[in-house]
């Protein structure tokens, strides 16, 4: 422990130099611009930068690719809150209670909350990844492709059974979701399936068109009638970027109940921040004594996933800094920057670079500091989205969306998929059918089939693998307690009801 704290004084010192606070500072500040902008996100982002941190030193370029990183992850949320379309993944979640507090005319505390709760996961992740990140590390390596399958599964259990009310909608919703996963070509065989003859379409269906289609798109249509009928008002007056005392007496346990879930899901290679954020709010609105306002503007069901979602980031980074392993796509192309800098994640970047693998993890928590104390502000400047007359605002909603998407993967076609998906989006609306079920079931479709059929291919055909391990057997009775649970509180609140009557 003393020598953990020595190691962290000494990163403290090349964290706080000149150059490397401005670096943090500045790969925070674009991270966050662009982790706005829809289709980007952080993996965009880092690859984006990455030639100008060929000039710098191993230890500025790191510290400015985390920056633009985690920057990403607090700048995600702003678009969710203000104009209802996630930055990325990760900040899906942030829409389903931020959007409507912001229509409600809480958008100061929605920005306000998504700022502190982001501040906080991060900051108590960067303490745990001090503190714990070997023995995570080695956790990690425990999940092999059955323990993955399960896990995806436990995730997709628990945001279908969201929708408790019909549940059947919310697993019809998750089943086309992996329907819409397996376009494109077979990750084995290499067989085409469900392209139609279109070439583009072999390489898939990438998810942050369905979001980006779901949500902006989504959200543009089911305006059009309230602007043309001038029913949509915009907000003229703004308040304090500010939160209540009742906010944070609400919200400060379930950021802390949701930072170690974010922590150890981003640790597991794959997993990802928006499996954390999900499963985040999943779970508080389980434990709430009044899940029937999540949705509707409840601060809690924002809070979760913010600190869910930055904990998941910082998490992600112990696979690459101690094993060598990407923890996700962002820090793939991290990896892939620092082995062209010379330099092999892993186990001996501590002892032979510890300078740059302890100043890495000072620079974390200065930059949590420091994108807090420029994302509040920041909020007061972008709450002024609101004040847009609709007519303006939409056709550039429009405008972001249609260029995020181009920006993806530069083909024509996305177009239309991108039309075709917002049409679904406002149909899955109208019909009363969840859309986060289908927007997960899009993201881990892929990994979950691949990891599905490795783990039959290791054990010979048979299912006793799913069962064969104790992480196995705990993830099975997630996903059972994940369905079940949401039925029997209701049955025993009622129970409890009636014997009081």
């Amino acid at each position: 422990m003393d020598s953990v704290l020595i190691n962290l004084f000494d990163g403290f010192k090349v964290a706080i130099e000149a150059g490397n606070l401005f670096w943090v500072t500045l790969g925070g500040v674009l991270g966050t611009i662009i982790g706005m902008l829809p289709g980007l996100g952080p993996a965009t982002g880092v690859a984006v930068l990455l030639p100008m941190t060929f000039s710098m030193g191993p230890t500025a370029a790191l510290i400015t690719m985390c920056g633009v990183y985690y920057g990403a992850m607090f700048g995600g949320s702003r678009s969710s809150i203000l104009i209802n379309t996630p930055g990325d993944g990760a900040a899906l979640a942030a829409t389903f209670d931020g959007y409507p507090m912001a229509m409600n005319g809480r958008a100061e505390a929605a920005l306000a909350m998504s700022a502190i709760a982001s501040f906080i996961g991060g900051l108590i992740a960067t303490v745990f990844m001090v503190l714990l990140a070997e023995p995570v590390a080695r956790f990690a390596l425990k999940f092999g492709p059955a323990e993955y399958f399960l896990l995806m599964l436990a995730a997709l259990s628990a945001t279908a059974s969201m929708s408790k009310d019909n549940l059947v909608r919310g697993f019809i919703s998750m089943f086309f979701g992996l329907a819409i996963s397996t376009v494109g070509l077979d990750a084995q065989s290499g067989v085409e399936r469900f392209t139609f003859g279109i070439l583009e379409l072999q390489s898939g269906i990438d998810f942050l068109i369905v979001i980006i289609a779901i949500y902006a798109l989504g959200e543009v249509f089911k305006s059009f009638a309230e602007i043309h009928e001038g029913k949509k008002k915009m907000q003229t007056k703004f308040g304090k970027i500010w939160i209540t005392k009742e906010d944070w007496k609400r919200s400060w346990l379930p950021i802390l109940r949701s930072t170690p879930l974010g922590f150890i899901i981003g640790a597991l290679p794959g997993a990802g921040g928006t499996m954390a954020s999900l499963m985040a709010y999943n779970n508080e609105k389980q434990m709430s004594k009044n899940p029937e306002d999540f949705g509707k503007g409840e601060i809690v069901g924002l809070a979760a996933p913010e600190a869910a979602n930055n904990a998941a980031s910082v998490g992600a980074l112990i696979p690459m800094l101690t094993l060598g392993i990407p923890g996700s796509g962002t820090t793939a192309v991290m990896m892939g920057a620092l082995l062209m800098l010379g330099l092999q994640p892993g186990p001996l970047l501590f002892t032979q670079h510890p300078d740059i693998a302890w100043g890495l993890i000072a620079s974390m928590f200065v930059g949590n500091v420091i994108l807090a104390i420029v994302n509040i502000p920041l909020a007061g400047i972008l709450v002024r989205v609101l004040a847009t007359p609709p007519k303006i605002l939409y056709p550039i909603v429009l405008g972001l969306a249609f260029i995020g998407t181009y920006a993806i993967g530069n083909n024509v076609i996305d177009f239309y998929l991108l039309v075709i998906f917002g049409l679904v989006g406002l149909f899955m609306h109208a019909a009363g059918v969840p859309t986060a079920p289908m927007l997960l079931g899009v993201i881990v479709g892929n990994s979950m089939e691949v990891s599905f059929r490795q783990a039959l291919v290791i054990s010979n055909g048979s299912f006793g693998i799913f069962t064969g391990s104790p992480i196995a057997i705990v993830l099975i009775i997630v996903t059972v307690v994940s369905i079940v649970y949401p039925f029997l509180k209701d049955y025993l609140k009622a129970k409890k009801n009636t014997a009081a009557i």
